[in-house]
């Protein structure tokens, strides 16, 4: 191997030498200085690709959508992003029918218990947004557990949205945001955008850099309405049980042929923007 080539592999993960050969080629065209800091995904179609195979449960799609999400998280975590969102059941989703529910917070709860060896093994730390108090009581333990057990991890933080709300979230931070005022820890000219972010679930994390929905919808089905404000979006046709690794590097592609403007003219002086 050349010098040259040497250098651009440098930042490979070693798990990539594994990898087949169409997703190298991808990641030879990603920009490891332009990845994104945090992905989220809106992850959707579960039950048109049980539909599709004939399956008479919706359940079975999301069953198959537990390793898109394994193989996500793995691969964003060998990236060394720094975070993932993931919404995993809206405060939408409670009115669904009772049975569907039941078999989701059932796999919900497998899946944190199942997860937690892949979870230390790639150094991932797990939190999450929304209101978790609202979970049954069995995957509400196991979601603190889990939570607990990955607290000292240091790479990808993996961020399970959860009885989640964008709307919700931010009435919830506006009434801390009271608290706060009437016990004089906060003035009405103390709060700024950036006190208010403090506020809610995500604190601490960067924005969304990067929002991908599965399924080919074009809404943003009331996720991070805060947070995504300039985030660049990707939608995809292909159905969250078909996610993997190529369509999330077609995805960091795809984010790196934009250009980030934030409102500005790009290459212009501070008197022509």
């Amino acid at each position: 191997m050349s010098e040259t080539a040497t250098d651009i592999h440098a930042w490979w993960p070693e798990a990539a030498a594994e990898w087949p050969e169409s997703d190298r080629d991808r990641l030879a065209r990603l920009d490891p200085e332009r990845l994104p800091a945090h992905v989220a995904i809106i992850m959707d179609g579960n039950g048109r690709w049980a539909r599709q195979r004939g399956f008479m449960d919706r359940i079975r799609g999301h069953e198959a959508g537990i390793e898109s999400v394994r193989e996500a998280a793995r691969t964003c975590a060998q990236l060394r992003l720094k975070a993932l969102t993931l919404y995993a059941f809206s405060k939408e989703n409670w009115q669904r029918p009772v049975r569907e529910v039941t078999a989701l917070m059932a796999l919900l709860t497998r899946f944190l218990v199942n997860e937690r060896g892949e979870l230390m093994d790639n150094d991932i730390r797990l939190r999450t947004v929304g209101v978790p108090a609202d979970l049954p009581d069995g995957a509400r333990r196991e979601l603190e557990e889990s939570i607990c057990l990955t607290a000292g991890n240091r790479g990808l933080v993996l961020n399970l949205a959860l009885s989640y709300g964008g709307r919700d979230e931010i009435v919830r931070a506006a009434r801390r945001a009271m608290d706060m005022a009437r016990g004089g820890e906060l003035s009405p000219e103390g709060l700024d955008e950036t006190a208010f972010a403090g506020l809610l679930d995500t604190a601490g994390l960067p924005e969304p850099d990067l929002l991908i929905r599965t399924s080919g919808e074009m809404r943003v089905s009331n996720f991070l309405l805060w947070q995504i404000a300039y985030a660049e979006i990707h939608v995809t046709g292909v159905l969250w049980p078909d996610f993997r690794r190529p369509q999330l590097l077609e995805a960091l592609l795809d984010y790196q042929r934009r250009e980030r403007r934030y409102g500005r003219v790009p290459n212009a002086s501070p008197e022509e923007s």
